[in-house]
């Protein structure tokens, strides 16, 4: 599958560039385009009808229009592309309106590189099922897709972890050059404020799912150490 095309869409210009370093750190995505504006965003979309873009990174608290009606003007052309709600804003009925005009994923500001990491894989996994040939066999091939959408396939932490420990964790371990050299139990355990005990948990529970890497250490005294490295 090629790379997936993505716009953002973010008013704060320092704010834009992390969105689009983050996207291009995620394996199979690709930053096409940035706008500032509601009306750059649609007219980026409109340029080549939406065709060269997959997926839109969308600020709701944009200076010219709200994100939800740059939403529905987006539905009422016919245009089908998906879009990513990047936002501050909490309000539940923006978040309903957000998911009746067909918004795949909320990210809420402020967030970490794991957590957008994990927003972007999972609509990768997501679009993936969308995009292959033939038909569902059967129910449970559409309930697999929905729950990939939302995150919910095979995502059930085991007893004892939460996902806000684990979120610090990933973004320690996906951190840069950090990731490039591995990391220890103890130093994920220095950089998160979790014990190393602890640490170790979440990083084998990576390991499972296969979002990380476990290889031994060699060149210090005694037996070999344990790093881990992300997938």
């Amino acid at each position: 599958m090629t790379d997936i095309r993505v716009l953002v869409v973010e008013d704060e210009p320092l704010l834009a560039e992390a969105h689009s370093a983050y996207t291009e750190r995620v394996p199979g995505f690709v930053v096409v385009g940035v706008a500032h504006t509601a009306r750059a965003a649609m007219a980026a979309l409109r340029a080549d009808h939406g065709g060269g873009v997959d997926l839109v990174l969308l600020d709701f608290r944009l200076p010219d229009l709200h994100g939800l009606d740059v939403c529905r003007a987006l539905r009422a052309a016919g245009s089908s592309v998906d879009v990513l709600a990047v936002t501050s804003a909490r309000d539940l009925a923006v978040v309903r309106t957000a998911v009746s005009l067909g918004v795949t994923h909320y990210l809420l500001k402020p967030f970490t590189f794991a957590a957008f990491r994990d927003k972007l894989e999972r609509y990768a996994d997501y679009r993936a099922q969308a995009l292959a040939d033939g038909e569902v066999a059967a129910q449970h091939e559409v309930d697999q897709m929905f729950a990939t959408l939302r995150g919910t396939a095979g995502h059930s932490l085991p007893k004892g972890l939460d996902a806000q420990t684990l979120d610090r964790v990933r973004a320690a371990l996906t951190d840069g050059t950090r990731a490039a050299a591995g990391l220890s139990a103890t130093e994920v355990s220095a950089l998160t404020g979790i014990s190393r005990v602890t640490a170790r948990r979440y990083l084998e529970y990576l390991v499972t799912v296969d979002r990380a890497a476990r290889t031994p250490r060699y060149g210090t005294p005694g037996r070999p150490e344990v790093e881990y490295r992300p997938r």
